[in-house]
């Protein structure tokens, strides 16, 4: 058979439906409880983690910034963190632009 006669065998829009009424509205529920959980969920979750590290930032941590950039914490104010990179390079910086802790190992060989 082909398509033409799969859908004209097809039952009228205004003949008796077959399941529920509701099947509908449990589908959409479903597909918002699947997107919450898979989707939002997690990256509510992650948000979470970095606005607690960011909070718990101190002297002598290492850092890696969303631009990549890996260094060492050597001030601290409300806003903004004063790292020192390789090179005894330092920099200011928002404290949203830190991304995560540094590998401890990557400038304890600078020294």
């Amino acid at each position: 058979m082909n398509l033409l006669n799969i859908l004209l065998m097809a039952q009228p829009a205004g003949g008796q439906q077959q399941g529920s009424p509701y099947s509908g509205i449990v589908m959409m529920v479903l597909l918002v409880a699947v997107f919450y959980f898979f989707f939002i969920r997690p990256q509510q979750k992650k948000a979470k983690e970095v606005k607690k590290f960011r909070e718990a930032l101190a002297k002598g941590d290492r850092i890696v910034t969303i631009g990549g950039i890996h260094g060492k914490v050597i001030e601290m104010d409300e806003t903004t963190v004063v790292i020192e990179t390789e090179g005894q390079g330092r920099l200011r910086l928002n404290k949203d632009a830190v991304n995560s802790a540094g590998d401890p190992t990557a400038m304890a060989q600078q020294k």
